[in-house]
């Protein structure tokens, strides 16, 4: 090996193949991400008879009747979508999750409570964007069932209506449960099958909310801002791709939350340094006060001693006093 400067020369050896050329770093993390992609089976489309010819581009090949989506444009739509959706996490802005099909509700749930975002798996609610504000009355009302629960209220009401109205409570928890702290329309919605989600989809373009979602070879791309071509029915493809865009997010929350801590402190060193100026001047006003004012005894010119000398000239060899009998 021969030493060239900050890089290394191997010598050419007949019979031996050149070693191949050190991966960058973003390479390697592009081909691992691929590797993981391809044992999870994200590559898995539909049948060929079921396609849409607008998932074209996005398609590798075909074998035994079934589309390969090609990897390489899945993982160029994953790390866009995930960029996007960090951006919109660090700006302190909401991302609902939808996924309502039996394969991908814990998944779901689980990874959108990680960074505490609403989710909504077990059935969308016509108008639940469009129709916000009566949506957000229902969960007003779950959340006094619920408190009235807690604070012993129901104990004056017979058993009958107490279960009545748990019984609401819990029906109301189950749909409304993963918005319940959504206080106004969310700025994303990221979708799991944008076929089996069209309701919310169509709301969300109403509204211009930008949507992500995961979309197989059966359903049109173009009706979603940020397209992600992966198989959307294996437990093991939705896992790998929304825990991909939940760590995307959880570093966008992170980075907000440092860039406060970093104001915080900035605000503090601020104030700090004032309230020494302030202090510093408080007590240079108060040294000057000292120096300008005037002693309690007087000095030679002053008023006090002037009075000293007249009683003194008012003595025995002035004229101020006269002796008694004086001639």
């Amino acid at each position: 090996m021969f030493n060239f400067g900050s890089s290394t020369i191997s010598p050419f050896i007949p019979g031996r193949q050149p070693r191949p050329l050190a991966k960058s770093k973003k390479m390697e993390q592009t081909t691992s991400l691929q590797q993981q992609l391809l044992e999870a089976g994200v590559h898995f489309g539909h049948l060929k008879k079921k396609w849409n010819p607008k998932m074209l581009p996005y398609i590798f090949a075909e074998k035994k009747g079934i589309h390969i989506i090609d990897l390489n444009k899945t993982t160029e739509s994953l790390q866009e979508a995930a960029s996007a959706l960090k951006q919109i996490a660090k700006s302190g802005k909401k991302i609902m999750f939808v996924a309502t099909k039996k394969q991908s509700k814990e998944i779901v749930t689980e990874c959108a409570q990680k960074v505490n975002m609403p989710y909504v798996t077990e059935r969308w609610l016509g108008g639940m964007l469009t129709n916000f504000n009566t949506v957000r009355k229902s969960v007003k009302k779950m959340q006094s069932i619920e408190k009235m629960l807690g604070d012993g209220s129901f104990d004056n009401i017979t058993k009958k209506e107490r279960l009545t109205l748990s019984r609401d409570k819990e029906k109301m928890e189950k749909v409304l449960g993963g918005i319940a702290q959504l206080g106004r329309v969310p700025a994303a919605l990221f979708l799991v099958d944008i076929g089996h989600e069209h309701i919310a989809l169509s709301e969300a373009k109403r509204l211009g909310i930008s949507t992500f979602g995961m979309v197989d070879t059966n359903c049109d791309p173009n009706k979603v801002d940020f397209a992600i071509p992966a198989n959307d029915d294996a437990t093991k493809s939705i896992a790998i791709i929304t825990n991909y865009i939940t760590a995307a997010i959880a570093e966008g929350l992170a980075e907000r939350q440092a860039s406060k801590d970093d104001d915080v402190e900035e605000v503090n060193d601020e104030n700090e340094k004032k309230a020494a100026r302030l202090q510093a001047e408080a007590e240079a006003e108060a040294a000057r006060g000292r120096g300008g004012r005037p002693r309690s005894g007087g000095g030679p010119g002053s008023g006090g001693g002037g009075g000293q000398q007249r009683r003194r000239s008012s003595g025995p060899g002035g004229g101020g006093n006269r002796r008694p009998g004086g001639r």
